[in-house]
């Protein structure tokens, strides 16, 4: 256990009120306690700030910054430009940690002091059989990292030097996608270790209006940053293929109808499959978890498609805008 490294943990909010207690009480449950934690709220409508000042007035650790209307990209930066550590730890509010978390990442520094980049590991939480089918359709498998299966790397599971986030040039400043591109540009420059064990459990949204909801919102804010490549033209190729074969069954066969079905239940199964380490049949010969995730998986490709389209609109709009404008006035 690392008995010198000071540690600063940077968390961004804004109207978290319904989780940040349990995000609260693991982060006061840590085996290794973080010496400050920087909560930086961005423009919170709801009581998020109130419990935060509550808790800062019984620890004196805990420090609580307002930048009014920020990012997530901008609240990270104000955070850690804030901090006075050069060691950085990095979670988000909707999120548990698990005890041994802070421990288990501040470790592999001590294990190799070169490292100056540690990604721990995310699961999903799932109390309930909505939230087993949802992380089934839309949680990346584990991957093979150096010390084990873990799913990462994630923002909301990483321990970084100040020098890092200075040589990438911060966070970009979005509403969403700016973790995924911080992390391209971490892994260009840092000196990488990853810690398994060091595990936070992610709460995934409840229903299907608020599963729709939040990826129309990482839909539109992905295209806006102009990431289309990596997730909405492969969802767009899979529609076009399906077409395709609903036009030949129109013109051609009816038999083509069944391709498609077997396409889509396959598409269900393998979702399911690749989700469940353990490899359980019965969790494949589900009807009810194979209809549910399916209609998920539809859901979520929905929000897709919705949240592009928002995007497109957006940027056509504003284009269009500052064509009408005289020349003068376009700087």
């Amino acid at each position: 256990m690392p008995k010198d490294l000071r540690v600063s943990l940077v968390i961004p909010v804004r109207n978290e009120a319904p989780t940040i207690s349990d995000l609260l009480t693991s982060i006061h449950s840590q085996t290794l306690q973080a010496s400050e934690i920087v909560f930086v709220d961005g423009g919170s409508l709801d009581n998020t700030v109130e419990i935060l000042r509550e808790s800062a007035q019984e620890d004196s650790s805990l420090h609580l910054l307002k930048a009014q209307d920020a990012t997530p990209g901008r609240g990270r930066n104000i955070g850690i430009e804030a901090a006075s550590n050069d060691w950085i730890a990095l979670t988000d509010a909707g999120i548990r940690l698990e005890p041994t978390w802070l421990e288990r990442l501040a470790a592999e520094v001590e294990r190799d002091p070169s490292v100056n980049l540690v990604f721990g590991a995310y699961e999903a939480q799932t109390g309930t059989f909505f939230q087993e089918c949802a992380a089934a359709a839309y949680v990346a498998p584990k991957r093979q990292r150096p010390g084990g299966l873990m799913r990462g790397p994630s923002i909301a599971s990483c321990l970084l030097h100040r020098n890092v986030w200075r040589a990438v040039g911060g966070f970009p400043d979005l509403r969403a996608v700016e973790d995924l591109v911080f992390i391209e540009r971490c892994q260009q420059v840092g000196r990488i270790a990853w810690a398994p064990q060091a595990v936070v459990r992610w709460q995934l949204q409840p229903t299907l209006k608020a599963t729709f909801r939040r990826f129309a919102l990482y839909s539109y804010h992905n295209v806006l940053a102009g990431r289309q490549r990596y997730w909405h033209y492969g969802v767009a190729r899979k529609y076009l293929l399906a077409l395709v074969i609903v036009i030949l069954a129109a013109v051609h066969n009816r038999v083509w109808l069944f391709v498609l079905g077997f396409a889509a239940i396959a598409r269900v199964a393998r979702s399911i499959w690749n989700y469940d380490e353990q490899r359980r049949l019965a969790w494949l010969c589900n009807p009810a978890r194979l209809l549910l995730v399916g209609t998920i998986l539809a859901v979520v490709d929905l929000a897709t498609f919705v949240g592009w389209g928002r995007a497109v609109w957006y940027k056509t709009k504003n284009t269009w805008a500052l064509r009408q404008k005289p020349s003068g006035e376009r700087h």
